[in-house]
């Protein structure tokens, strides 16, 4: 199964629609996806507006990979469960968001190796067809290491002295 989400703060009908064309024109059967508002109502995917962080992760767990809008919680959650995850970022000159720090997000996890990025949706559907053979993340752990724990810490203490 592949699992679409875009999060639920704003709607991204590109990102949906492009998917469920391609489900469509693939004869794919087995796409999911929690759309948020979108307006775009689609034909050819099984989809719901908003899920429970439950559900949410269910699916994702369940997923052989994720396709997602580039918001941290969707790319932190596939990449603990150990999923490939295709991103496209929404862009504020198409009204998609407030500001392009998707973007940014997308370029710094691009940059890394941690993720697929498709700027657009030409390159959404070609890695959708090879959405088989995208790289699986090694996985993150949901909690912090000793050595982040240790700095944070101490720069707690520092502070702390200092007053």
């Amino acid at each position: 199964m592949i699992f679409v989400t875009v999060g639920v703060q704003l709607p991204f009908d590109r990102l949906v629609g492009a998917v469920d064309t391609w489900a469509g024109t693939r004869d794919r059967s087995d796409v999911v996806a929690q759309i948020g508002a979108s307006k775009y109502v689609p034909k050819h995917i099984r989809c719901q507006a908003t899920m429970t962080p439950t559900e949410f992760k269910r699916c994702v767990t369940e997923a052989t990979a994720v396709v997602a809008h580039a918001g941290m919680g969707s790319i932190i959650t596939a990449l603990e469960l150990g999923k490939p995850i295709l991103i496209m970022p929404r862009r504020a000159a198409l009204g998609e968001h407030r500001n392009d720090h998707q973007m940014s997000t997308a370029r710094l996890m691009a940059e890394q190796n941690i993720v697929t990025v498709a700027q657009d949706e030409d390159e959404l559907v070609d890695y959708l067809d090879r959405i088989e053979t995208l790289g699986r993340s090694a996985g993150i752990s949901s909690h912090a290491g000793s050595q982040l724990v240790g700095r944070i810490s101490a720069f707690i203490a520092e502070v702390d002295r200092r007053r």
